[in-house]
């Protein structure tokens, strides 16, 4: 490719650009000292050069060969060049090729619009403009604290009835932090962010496959410049108290030396708090020793939560075991998180609506998505009139909804769960680029009930700090005082309703976990039978009562409710109730 023009035609100031030497790190992009540094790893065999680009154009304006620095790097160095008035590429053997360490991308930020790289239609950013990040940083929120929430960035706010004037942008989120505070929550967990192709065969609507993974997703900011929108993001979120979590599923064809880069780098200079990886892929020991990264909240996904919480739902038998080990599992040591519901599987909406997964419109002949949903449709499967359907299906919400809040993990809300998101019965959203998939806001208004439920919730965890203890509770006496700081109980206290045909659980915490401050005493009866059950109740401290404080029929109440019996309660088929010691 023989391209010579003098640099003054482009319209910048810079003096005429001389290619020197280059060093062969940092791979990518590096300005210092006057100097522009290029290097790029080439197989072995081939050779390399640097393609230049006036700023927004697609013929390439001058190329300067490459050398071998070391290994299989290949380097330059330009001197007097602007780089916000160029992009760039490399040609390797005779392919282009874009720089997978490159910043920002150009020529993506139309969502769905094909891009041939060969047609130079996609070039790395060079421009690096300074961001004012006044005093923000990471805001190290402690694990049992965490309320969060999985959202992507583009469904959550694309529908026309979102309301914002970034639809599905980062913009879009800032827009959405007034809602996002009320709702109580102080995480978010964005879905991939950065460079995915969307345009395949079927669309890549959620982000996974090989990407260019430090550069921030172009389709996803409302005025063009990803970089600086995202980071207006993070720090707009830092400011309303929520930190900002990315999944990166990196793919095991990407150098794990090149993982451990992208997390540091997202970690420095866009004030991540943290990064859900796949620890099959990812290398996971290196990076929770990494000395920039030991402060991030590194995270995996899990479904033993899910699993188990959704069988003992619906009313399976044999789980109370399974049931008491998950209501008290820490999160932090596993570096985990509980969700009754997340992108891949049902909503929980759909788990109480659908029986089986309805995939049709994926392409797929309903072959793809995951077969076991442990899910239940209440009588009625899909969208029904039946008053008794939807009045279980009610029930079976609120009671989801207690599992989640009042495990002792850090609860994850599925975005649009709060309100009873549905994708109409299709589990494996992944190419739904439309309504399907976005959340429909309108839900919100006529969901208010569900709603307000699940605000007043997660503020009672809040207010009992006994289901957000700072170390995982063992069980036991550890203030000498004769009561566990958690125990389990059934129609018999202190003994735990262990049979295999068990479908109800009390568990009582009493509010004395050895840290010198006692707290206010709880106890949740979890009846997911389809009978009524009584509760052995155990007895208070002096001049202390039972509450009831929210059941699944009533909700979180206004004022807490004395019960009249004090020794025993009785617990209507398929309801949690909360009871607080006053």
């Amino acid at each position: 490719m023989e391209i010579e023009t003098d640099c003054r035609e482009s319209g910048c100031d810079c003096v005429e650009i001389t290619a020197v030497t280059g060093d062969p790190l940092p791979l990518g992009v590096k300005a210092a000292d006057g100097k522009v540094n290029f290097a790029v790893s080439v197989p072995a065999g081939s050779s390399a050069c640097l393609i230049l680009y006036r700023k927004g154009e697609t013929k390439p304006w001058k190329v300067f060969p490459m050398k071998r620095a070391s290994g299989r790097v290949w380097s330059v160095a330009l001197e007097g060049l602007d780089t916000s008035c160029y992009e760039y590429n490399y040609q390797i053997g005779d392919q282009i090729v874009v720089d997978p360490y490159a910043k920002a991308l150009e020529g993506k930020s139309v969502w769905g619009k094909p891009c041939d790289v060969q047609q130079h239609e996609v070039r790395g950013s060079l421009s690096q403009k300074a961001f004012d990040w006044e005093g923000d940083a990471p805001l190290e929120i402690p694990y049992h604290q965490v309320v969060a929430y999985s959202l992507h960035v583009r469904g959550f706010t694309k529908h026309f009835s979102s309301g914002v004037k970034g639809k599905g942008t980062f913009q879009g989120v800032i827009e959405k932090l007034p809602y996002l505070v009320d709702l109580g929550v102080n995480q978010i967990q964005c879905m991939p962010v950065y460079e995915f192709e969307e345009c395949k065969r079927y669309t890549n609507y959620w982000g996974y496959g090989e990407a260019f993974c430090f550069a921030p997703k172009s389709a996803y900011a409302a005025s063009k410049d990803p970089v600086t929108e995202c980071k207006e993001m993070v720090k707009a979120c830092h400011r309303a108290g929520i930190e900002v979590v990315f999944e990166m599923p990196f793919t095991d064809k990407m150098p794990k030396q090149m993982m451990e880069e992208c997390l540091r780098y997202y970690v420095m200079e866009y004030h991540v708090d943290g990064f859900i990886l796949n620890p099959l892929v990812a290398p996971m020991e290196g990076i929770l020793a990494d000395p920039i990264l030991g402060t991030s909240k590194i995270m995996t996904h899990q479904t033993g939560f899910q699993t188990v919480m959704r069988r003992f739902l619906k009313g399976d038998e044999g789980m109370v075991g399974d049931v008491i080990y998950w209501l008290r599992h820490s999160s932090e040591g596993e570096g985990i998180f509980n969700n009754i519901a997340g992108h891949t599987g049902f909503t929980m909406y759909d788990m109480v609506s659908y029986d089986g997964k309805h995939n049709e419109a994926n392409g797929e002949q309903n072959q793809d998505g995951p077969d076991y949903n442990y899910s239940w449709n209440c009588g009625a499967e899909g969208p029904t009139k039946k008053k008794t359907v939807l009045e279980l299906r009610k029930k079976q919400l609120y009671n989801a909804w207690f599992l989640l809040l009042t495990a002792q993990g850090t609860p994850c809300i599925l975005a649009g769960d709060e309100f009873a998101n549905t994708q109409k019965g299709n589990n494996n959203v992944y190419c739904q680029d439309n309504s399907t998939a976005w959340l429909d806001w309108r839900k919100l208004e006529k969901e208010a009930e569900l709603h307000a439920f699940v605000k007043a919730l997660i503020r009672i965890r809040k207010q009992y700090p006994v289901f957000a203890p700072a170390k995982e509770m063992q069980g036991l006496d550890k203030t000498r005082c004769g009561v566990p700081d958690v125990s389990y109980h059934g129609e018999s206290a202190w003994r735990t309703p262990s049979e295999v045909y068990s479908r109800q659980l009390g568990v009582y915490y009493s509010g004395d976990d050895g840290d010198g401050e006692k707290k206010a005493a709880c106890f949740v009866a979890y009846n997911m039978h389809w009978l009524e059950h009584e509760f052995a109740l155990p007895a208070l401290g002096k001049n202390q009562k039972w509450y009831r404080i929210a059941s699944t029929r009533e909700g979180v109440l206004e004022k807490p409710i004395k019960l009249e019996n004090q020794k025993m309660v009785p617990v209507e088929d398929r309801t949690v109730m909360l009871l607080a010691g006053m």
